[in-house]
């Protein structure tokens, strides 16, 4: 092989010969532009539709809390925007312990 090649052979023998790119100039247009101003902007009136809401999805998590152990236990439901079932119950059990002290999740469901 030749080691002798330029920069400029090795890259049309990498690329090819370029094709020359037609260069049109373009028309210098010096116009005045005149400046228009609305007197009163005109609102159209609005009609109260409600927009289809998009997909979202949820998952039901049921947790059993309370604040003593072994105690009264309550049933309390929360609603999670997540498709994962761990996301949801970690959100869930966070939330939760804000307000009791023991938290055990009993199912999670999709809506």
């Amino acid at each position: 092989m030749n080691s002798d090649l330029t920069e400029e052979e090795m890259r049309r023998a990498l690329f090819g010969t370029p094709q020359p790119e037609e260069q049109v100039p373009a028309p210098l247009v010096t116009e005045p532009v005149e400046e228009v101003v609305l007197a009163k902007s005109v609102v159209a009136p609005t009609v109260n539709k409600k927009a289809a809401k998009a997909f979202r999805p949820r998952l039901r998590v049921t947790l059993r809390v309370g604040n003593e152990f072994e105690g009264k236990m309550t049933e309390l439901i929360h609603e999670a925007d997540t498709l994962s079932s761990l996301l949801a119950e970690q959100e869930a059990v966070k939330a939760a312990r804000k307000k009791y002290k023991y938290v055990d999740v009993v199912s999670v469901k999709s809506m």
